[in-house]
């Protein structure tokens, strides 16, 4: 059966273009289309869509409050589609829960496959675990073995995120209590722009001083280094390093660069953390960081949004405990107390 979707957009260019290229897409079908946010909150109880595309600048009710309503009153996921010039709106459309987004074209002739396939890339992840019947993973580690498998001593955090996860970090980072001291190294898989948004926006929200990296800057206890869009983000002799390699898993910055230098740089005193996100990336990095002695979280099957990234890590034998992000963030700031 077909993935329903409902597409939303004030232009009807862009609502003929998305909506012929949802089409060409096996799995995917559009049961409607509506010109602005009160139009989509009047069809959807009618089309009872599996999915919706929003855009978020419409006159009228904008995308940002439309997403608000459904989310209270709808359990539907939400795709926002942006504009480059859109990044802050589309920061706060993930706040608000927007399960991800996809950049509008800047010429949708010469860039019709590439968006066809970031359509299929962030709408096709999000049913495929419900299709799918795979067993509940169990903890490797008793609760009362935790103590004794964390590192005596926290040296660093360093955290891996892509589908759902600003939404995932978002719950992280605002719950940081003020005695942090050590660190923390973000990835999320993010274009160019949008990052720089994303990190003001976890920095005015959290008590932790949040900065988007730039090379060469000296690592200081206390700082949440965000990854930014375009760059590979690299840790050595106690400075951030970027770089513009070849992507890796698609994606750059990745996860595995990331993690691979942590784990050198930090060795046993690393603890990381894999989040929800679509594909393999960050599981070559968790084995290093195993490999150094340092301790490795996948979050769990139930509060992931996409399981392809923590479920790989876990399939590959790197990880030593599984947790809800609720449990995630407890183990945080326990960590953070702990070196307190």
């Amino acid at each position: 059966m077909n993935i329903k979707v409902l597409v939303v957009d004030d232009s009807p260019f862009m609502r003929k273009i998305i909506t012929e290229t949802i089409a060409s897409i096996d799995g995917l079908e559009v049961i409607g289309t509506a010109r602005n946010g009160r139009d989509a909150l009047k069809v959807i109880p009618l089309l009872q869509p599996d999915v919706i595309t929003l855009d978020i600048e419409m006159p009228g009710l904008n995308g940002l409050e439309t997403l608000e309503i459904i989310k209270k009153e709808h359990d539907v996921p939400v795709i926002m589609m942006s504009s480059f010039s859109g990044e802050d709106n589309t920061i706060a459309a993930l706040d608000l829960g927007a399960m991800d987004f996809i950049e509008k074209p800047h010429d949708i002739r010469n860039q019709s496959d590439l968006f066809k396939n970031e359509v299929a890339d962030k709408i096709m992840p999000l049913f495929e675990q419900k299709r799918t019947d795979l067993p509940t993973e169990k903890s490797a580690l008793q609760k009362s073995e935790l103590e004794n498998k964390l590192p005596k001593k926290i040296k660093a955090i360093a955290i891996g995120a892509s589908t759902g996860g600003p939404k995932a970090l978002f719950s992280i980072i605002r719950s940081l209590p003020e005695n942090l001291n050590f660190p923390i190294f973000i990835v999320q898989h993010m274009p160019k722009g949008f990052t720089t948004s994303f990190s003001k926006r976890l920095d005015k929200e959290s008590t932790a001083t949040v900065v988007e990296a730039e090379d060469g800057m000296a690592i200081k206890g206390g700082i949440v280094y965000v990854a930014p869009g375009g760059y590979h983000m690299l840790i050595e002799n106690n400075c951030i390093k970027l770089n513009e390699a070849d992507k890796i898993h698609g994606v750059r910055p990745a996860v595995d660069y990331m993690f691979e230098t942590a784990a050198e740089a930090y060795g046993s005193e690393l603890a990381s953390f894999i989040l929800t996100g679509m594909g393999q990336d960050g599981a070559r990095g968790l084995a290093k960081i195993k490999e150094t002695g340092g301790f490795t979280v996948a979050q769990n099957r139930e509060t992931s949004i996409v399981y392809g990234m923590p479920g790989h890590a876990v399939q590959k034998g790197v990880i030593d405990k599984i947790a809800s992000l609720n449990e995630i963030s407890e183990l945080i700031n326990w960590m953070i107390r702990m070196r307190s």
